[in-house]
Parts: C-alpha cells; sequence; structure tokens
C-alpha cells in the first residue's frame, strides 16, 4: 500500500494521454537500440504521437527532431517522457513546467514524490513509474 501522499496514478489521465493526440518529448531517447527509450519512442509513434527525442547529444531518433535540453524544443510539449535517474526528475520536471507541457510521465522505475508533487501542483497531469506499453494492453487501449 502506498503511504500518505504517494502519488497515484489516475487510469483516466492515463486513457487520455494515450488515446488523444499530443506530442511527446521522450528525455533520455538516443540511438542506442539498447536503451528501453528507443524501443518505447518507436511504440509511441505507432499509437500515432509525434515525437522528439532530448538527449544532449541531440541525434534524431526514428525520423523524430532532437534536441539537447527541453527548453530548446520549439512549440507544444503536451507530456514530457523520462527515461532518466531518478536523481534527474527534479530538474526535468521544473524544465516541463517552464516550458509549458501538459504532463509529465515518469518511466517504470522512476519515482520522485516531491518532483511530481510539485507538477501536479502546477498543473501538469502526472504518471509515474509505468510505461506505455504497460498501460496500453492493460487498460484495453491496443
Amino acid at each position: 500500500m502506498a503511504s500518505p501522499g504517494a502519488h497515484q496514478n489516475d487510469p483516466d489521465v492515463i486513457r487520455r494521454l494515450l488515446t488523444t493526440p499530443n506530442r511527446w518529448a521522450v528525455v533520455g531517447l538516443s540511438q542506442n537500440r539498447a536503451r528501453p527509450a528507443y524501443g518505447i519512442a518507436a511504440y509511441l509513434q505507432g499509437l500515432g504521437k509525434p515525437i522528439v527525442a532530448v538527449h544532449p547529444r541531440a541525434e534524431p531518433v526514428h525520423g523524430a527532431q532532437a534536441f539537447a535540453t527541453l527548453a530548446e524544443v520549439p512549440g507544444p510539449v503536451h507530456v514530457v517522457d523520462l527515461f532518466v535517474n531518478s536523481s534527474r526528475v527534479g530538474e526535468l520536471v521544473d524544465e516541463a513546467i517552464a516550458i509549458g507541457a501538459g504532463a509529465v510521465w515518469l518511466q517504470q522505475g522512476v519515482v520522485d514524490e516531491e518532483a511530481a508533487a510539485r507538477a501536479a501542483a502546477a498543473g501538469l497531469d502526472v504518471v509515474m513509474d509505468t510505461c506505455p506499453a504497460v498501460e496500453v494492453p492493460r487498460l484495453g487501449l491496443a
């Protein structure tokens, strides 16, 4: 059972993020095929999600534009998908808030309760410690 104040994922939020047309910035996405971000970014594209890669090397991936930081991404970002060590989440959530993102999605194993609370307080939807490839079949969206 979650501790008091612990973030709880809302299935309705997950469903909305996965079924509406929205642009995802995939933070930690590079051309390294062995990394989970590589496969999940392709999965998101298969769901019809336009993606941009955010990685210090700014390498285009899956035909998507790439940028070194969230602040460099032009145009709206609806979901910031974080494939990073949990210790980096706080600064990236603050950047997501600063660029006006609509949501942050922390991938499986990525947890930062304080950052999740800051994002929620700023009006962002928050999904934490799960993956679209898990949630789509779990919610019957496939």
